[in-house]
């Protein structure tokens, strides 16, 4: 993006899915991670330096794709180096709280904030937004309000979570 940074922040700069895997993963260990960038799920399997020429070809090249990493799932999973708390993030146009419930389970996140992201809602290219937090206990259904609203109030959970793992580990859980 063309945004520039905010104070304070680092930006590492990525071209492929595998490189921002690499990335977070070597931003670890870290308290909180929020997941709200995605990758496309898949990717060209292969790359030519050189043009595709049309001459003597019958039709297009063949396209072979192959997936790229899950990057919210493998750190999620992992057994060391985990964050605390990992908070990943579901757009969907329809059946958003199941398809939330889903994506938590089988991504096995702590919490996924999912909104419905279809045309007539106006999320996507607007300010405002009505989110969900997902959880393991269930589902909260947050106010509209303004984007910025919404991530203040996201951190300000996620900040007091931490503080209350800090203080009782099994009162986090």
């Amino acid at each position: 993006v063309s945004l520039k940074p905010p104070a304070g922040v680092q930006v590492i700069r990525v071209e492929s899915g595998r490189d921002m895997l690499a990335a977070v993963e070597s931003g670890l260990p870290a308290d909180i991670g929020v997941f709200a960038a995605a990758v496309a799920d898949w990717r060209p399997a292969g790359f030519s330096d050189a043009k595709l020429k049309k001459a003597g070809s019958v039709g297009a090249p063949p396209l072979a794709l192959a997936e790229n990493p899950d990057i919210l799932r493998t750190i999620a999973s992992r057994k060391s180096r985990r964050p605390a708390l990992v908070i990943g993030f579901a757009a969907e146009t329809d059946h958003v709280l199941a398809y939330a419930k889903d994506k938590l389970e089988a991504k096995g996140c702590d919490w996924i904030v999912a909104n419905d992201v279809s045309a007539e809602t106006g999320v996507m290219g607007g300010d405002n937004n009505q989110v969900h937090l997902v959880t393991s206990a269930g589902a909260e259904s947050w106010p509209a309000m303004t984007k910025d609203g919404v991530a203040w109030e996201l951190m300000r959970r996620a900040a007091s979570f931490w503080r209350n793992a800090q203080a009782s580990p099994q009162a986090a859980e």
